[in-house]
């Protein structure tokens, strides 16, 4: 299990701002769109030099490696899907409330994203590996965004102060199979269905 300090870190890399940096910048942009027309096993680090109007050598410089250059874009996209997810759920009151549509909400954002859910639609076992334990980054960054949420609904809502982490990583992982094996006896893209699972199903982990 991770560390508080590599929680810290995690949640310090999905909330941080763009990169100040105008070439990097450009360079996700390139590989965001790449990546959204052909998917990762289609696309090169040249094919993302190129759609970004720089060398090889520059992107190498940056990302080291393929696999760092995508795990950026999917960070970047967290973070991005992370601010809308918090703008959807901040006016419910409870701690409940809000694990119950974000629940919905995480699923929706999610098949509609045009490179998440594109992924998740024609290349399953190449995305696989980003969105699992194998993976690691996207995960533990999604564990530690939600274990930060729950830390603070425990101190204003006065629950007992105990490691959110096994039960944010639970619900994350719940979310994530529904994600990459839809069927199931609960139509989870009837939102009314997904938010009945979710109040009945996760919602009282926060009690466990």
């Amino acid at each position: 299990m991770r560390t508080d300090t590599n929680d810290a870190g995690l949640a310090r890399a999905i909330a941080q701002p763009e990169t100040e940096d105008p070439t990097a910048r450009r360079i996700l942009d390139a590989a965001l769109e790449q990546f959204t027309l052909l998917g990762l096993r289609r696309s090169s680090v040249d094919d993302v030099a190129k759609r970004a109007g720089v060398s090889r050598v520059t992107v190498f410089r940056r990302f080291q490696t393929k696999d760092k250059l995508v795990e950026a874009t999917l960070l970047r996209e967290l973070s991005r899907f992370f601010q809308r997810l918090d703008s959807a759920v901040a006016a419910l009151p409870t701690m409940e409330e809000r694990v119950v549509e974000g629940f919905v909400v995480a699923l929706r954002h999610t098949r509609a994203h045009p490179l998440f859910g594109g992924l998740l639609r024609l290349e399953p076992e190449v995305v696989l590996p980003y969105l699992t334990v194998q993976g690691g980054f996207s995960l533990s960054a999604t564990v530690a965004y939600l274990t930060g949420h729950l830390r603070r609904a425990q101190q204003a809502e006065g629950r007992p102060d105990e490691d959110p982490r096994p039960v944010a990583e639970l619900m994350v992982r719940v979310a994530v199979s529904f994600l990459l094996n839809p069927a199931s006896c609960i139509e989870m893209e009837d939102e009314d269905q997904a938010r009945a699972f979710a109040r009945r199903y996760l919602a009282p982990l926060l009690d466990a």
